[in-house]
């Protein structure tokens, strides 16, 4: 099916890259600028809710009046919704500093998973990691006494997590590797990664958990045939590559898909296409019925009901 009847609404900023949506209907998403902001009556109210001062990307709720924060510059955050208070969860995991905290899941228990993208490219330069696919991406967690380990390492740009309702497993997208990775949390498998869901056509971004006890998994191109050549180049080639200007790079393309995944990797729900006026979807969050879509590139968010 296709995205066709998504609402496009524009917010005061550049690149509301994740979404999350409270029981009110409200869309809190961070921005480029460093502020977090919530959305109301579909754009035509706009609050501004703190300023981490780095570049949120990945948010989730920590407890009633709380959010949690995947600041790709300062690392793990968490900020009160209603004063904007910053205080900071961790700044390094598993021996090694956050480089690109990306996106999380939170447990019954208040137990975080989340994900670091690369351990050599910041943020600003997820397109070099991509190129070079220097497999540094990490998935840790983190107990609500502060403890940090690792559960999974060597991952393509690790992004998107998030937990399956019964808590049994936790994904982490792969984006370089066009896949989603499983790590078994319970039961005789505990802490075996396998491959969850492989294959997919695109690049997995964000993820999260619907209301609907799905997987959602936002896509913001499919495949580049020419980034798949250049990774396939010797490594001074790839090298010149990424410093090259970005018009001279492999760009992602205007179509985006959004899919919906069930506890054993299959597409149950699936949307693609274009929007006018959206493009490079990276967040996605399914509630009662309707997808909300965030953007890396754009000064918008959207809706599309199911």
């Amino acid at each position: 099916m296709s995205l066709a009847g998504t609402t496009v609404i524009p917010v005061n900023g550049h690149g509301p890259e994740d979404v999350l949506v409270d029981a009110e209907g409200r869309v809190y998403t961070g921005l480029e600028d460093g502020r977090i902001i919530r959305i109301a009556q579909e754009g035509r109210r706009i609050d501004t809710i703190a300023d981490t001062g780095g570049r949120p990307l990945g948010l989730e709720f920590l407890g009633a009046d709380e959010l949690l924060v995947c600041d790709a510059d300062r690392g793990l955050l968490a900020v009160t919704i209603a004063e904007g208070a910053v205080r900071t969860l961790a700044t390094e995991g598993a021996g090694r500093r956050l480089l690109v905290c990306n996106n999380a899941a939170v447990a019954a228990d208040g137990t975080v998973y989340f994900s670091d993208s690369s351990t050599r490219f910041p943020v600003r330069e997820w397109r070099a990691d991509l190129i070079e696919q220097t497999g540094t991406g990490r998935l840790l967690r983190r107990t609500p006494d502060g403890t940090i380990d690792l559960l999974a390492d060597g991952l393509q740009f690790a992004n998107g997590v998030a937990l399956i309702p019964d808590e049994s497993f936790v994904t982490v997208a792969e984006s370089g590797a066009c896949r989603l990775r499983r790590v078994w949390l319970t039961g005789e498998k505990q802490g075996r990664v396998e491959v969850f869901a492989g294959g997919l056509p695109g690049y997995p971004d964000n993820t999260s958990t619907g209301s609907d006890g799905l997987i959602w998994v936002a896509m913001p191109s499919p495949e580049v045939a020419a980034l798949s050549l250049v990774r396939r180049l010797p490594a001074p080639v790839r090298a010149a590559v990424r410093r090259a200007p970005l018009w001279l790079q492999p760009a992602p393309s205007r179509t985006m898909r959004a899919l919906g995944l069930d506890a054993d990797g299959r597409i149950v729900h699936e949307r693609s296409g274009e929007v006018d006026g959206f493009h490079l979807m990276t967040g996605i969050r399914e509630r009662e019925g309707t997808l909300y879509f965030g953007s890396l590139e754009e000064r918008a968010i959207a809706m599309l009901p199911l």
